[in-house]
């Protein structure tokens, strides 16, 4: 239930974009919309970290502090959420229910609609598809990548006698490469906005995805101590928010006016939907070679075949369709 509100709410949120920036000013909006939203993981991470680790010291239960965290995070999302409600500008139905329909009903006829209306325009779906991929890769990264530096730097070179100190030793320092990642990809979101204005959107996204290209090639072929696993950290941060936040923009630009509820809801159709994809390769991968490095490596498929199918997407044809086809 968490995650299917989680994601109705992300889809509204997206969709505001084209409501609150002009086209030019897109790619600064969305990001400085993820850079901002780093920067809030970031300190309220921080603040629970010292509030379980300090818990003995405040008179508090371990458990008691977990619990706290959480309801912390429910009160920050609602606190912040209320900005969001007494501020922005409610927007106007496009159009009314009809008579003897259900908003069930509606939403379903609408979401056959826009599959319809996305058949009708064959750049912004070779978008969508490229996207797709890339994301898949980024969010396997995201989600795994605590699992491979802990097998890779700690518990692959534990003895029996060892593993225990080695497993703690791992979730010290994944959380606080969690941590200071938050903090950098704050940063990383407003460069890659700079670097956006200085060579165009679709070309900034494309250096993202060569330099995450290169970044599973690394841990692959070279890490091997928690040095390099921080510097690796640090790029990846760099180019998350970055990859992100233009990737949003970029896709704002081909959704026919007046439907961009329904398009970005198709995006997060292809930003979580699929996202078993990129998770069944590396468990598919590991499980047959036994080897976390060899598994890591083969989400370059998803990073390489993304970066091709955007490079091959003639985005100003799509902006030229989408403008077309709006209602």
């Amino acid at each position: 239930m968490a995650n299917l509100c989680f994601g109705a709410t992300i889809v509204l949120y997206n969709a505001f974009l084209n409501d609150i920036a002009t086209e030019d000013q897109r790619d600064a909006v969305s990001s400085r919309g993820f850079a901002f939203g780093y920067l809030g993981d970031g300190l309220l991470l921080a603040a629970n970290l010292i509030l379980v680790l300090g818990a003995g010291r405040l008179g508090l239960s371990r458990g008691l502090a977990v619990r706290l965290a959480l309801l912390s995070a429910g009160l920050w999302w609602g606190g912040f959420a209320v900005i969001t409600f007494a501020r922005l500008r409610p927007r106007r139905p496009q159009r009314s229910l009809p008579p003897g329909t259900s908003w069930l009903t509606v939403s379903f006829r609408e979401l056959g609609a826009s599959f319809r209306e996305l058949a009708r325009l064959p750049y912004t779906l070779r978008y969508l598809v490229g996207y797709l991929l890339y994301n898949d890769g980024i969010q396997t990264v995201i989600g795994l990548a605590s699992v491979f530096l802990t097998q890779e730097l700690f518990i692959a070179r534990a003895t029996p006698e060892t593993r225990e100190t080695a497993e703690a030793a791992a979730v010290s320092f994944v959380t606080a490469l969690i941590l200071v990642v938050q903090f950098v990809a704050f940063a990383g979101a407003l460069v890659f906005e700079r670097v956006a204005r200085a060579l165009d959107t679709k070309r900034a996204i494309l250096v993202s995805l060569l330099i995450w290209c290169a970044v599973v090639i690394y841990a692959y072929g070279f890490l091997q101590t928690t040095a390099q696993a921080w510097a690796m950290g640090g790029i990846i941060a760099l180019v998350l928010g970055g990859s992100q936040a233009l990737s949003r923009s970029l896709f704002s630009r081909l959704i026919p006016p007046g439907r961009e509820a329904s398009f970005f809801g198709l995006y997060e159709i292809s930003e979580r939907g699929t996202s078993w994809i990129g998770p069944l390769i590396f468990g598919a991968v590991a499980g047959a070679t036994g080897s976390y490095r060899q598994a890591i490596l083969s989400l370059i498929v998803l990073f390489a075949g993304g970066t091709i199918v955007l490079a091959v997407t003639d985005v100003a044809r799509a902006e030229r369709e989408a403008a077309g086809t709006g209602r």
